[in-house]
């Protein structure tokens, strides 16, 4: 190690961005934060930022998380992937690890922290975005939409966006709105007790036509052990 030469390669930066998903009003929503700074001063950006020396990327993507829209860091996280084409950031190269996380709407209060570098915070349709983000971020949202509608079909990773009791309906929009197309009642009802990661509860959802059965999400098997269940075309 005496003889090891840390100067003797150039070091790229690194750091992290987050693709934030929410889901009201039946569509998919991300949230963006408006940049007050150059580069890209004015436009819409993911929150994000640079890794500090003394911390793992999950840390740096939860303090930025905190940092930039007031959000608290300890909802659903996940890696995404890692995005590095050399030219995706005008100031120098930076390689940039993307995480996606998963909020409940009904517990979730972006807002504008104060942060010198942001001068607003929107949940934006994934579906139609403003038309030009800063750097790569269209792309990295892109992305984002591809991997949770995949994971709807094997883990149970859609929960995290509903609150701890919910009717089947509840669940059988949330699934269209992410997936953009209409699910048939029966079979989508089928397909999900199937997973068998539902209990029903002895509650029931008030205030509404007629009042619906509630049920909650059990957390038996860990999310990469569920059978492969298709949704697509389920109409």
């Amino acid at each position: 190690m005496k003889a090891y030469d840390a100067s003797a390669f150039e070091k790229p930066s690194v750091t992290v961005d987050l693709v934030i998903f929410t889901v009201t009003d039946g569509e998919l929503k991300a949230l963006l934060i408006k940049r007050g700074q150059e580069p890209f001063a004015g436009k819409w950006a993911l929150p994000g930022g640079f890794v500090r020396m003394d911390e793992s990327l999950e840390d740096a993507a939860r303090r930025e998380l905190e940092e930039e829209t007031g959000i608290d860091g300890g909802m659903y996280l996940e890696q995404l992937y890692t995005f590095g084409d050399p030219k995706r950031d005008p100031r120098t190269r930076v390689i940039t690890v993307a995480y996606f996380a998963l909020a409940d709407p009904s517990t979730v209060n972006a807002r504008v922290t104060g942060h010198e570098q942001i001068t607003d915070v929107k949940w934006f349709p994934a579906h139609s975005l403003p038309p030009e983000l800063a750097f790569d971020h269209r792309k990295i949202i892109d992305y984002a939409v591809k991997r949770l509608k995949n994971k709807l079909e094997y883990t149970a990773v859609g929960f995290e966006l509903l609150p701890t009791l919910f009717t089947l309906t509840e669940l059988q929009r949330l699934y269209e709105a992410i997936l953009r197309e209409k699910l048939d009642k029966r079979n989508f009802r089928k397909k999900v007790e199937a997973m068998g990661i539902l209990e029903k509860t002895s509650r029931m959802k008030k205030g509404v036509h007629r009042p619906a059965r509630l049920y909650r999400f059990v957390r038996t098997k860990p999310r990469s052990t569920f059978s492969r269940v298709r949704f697509e075309g389920v109409r």
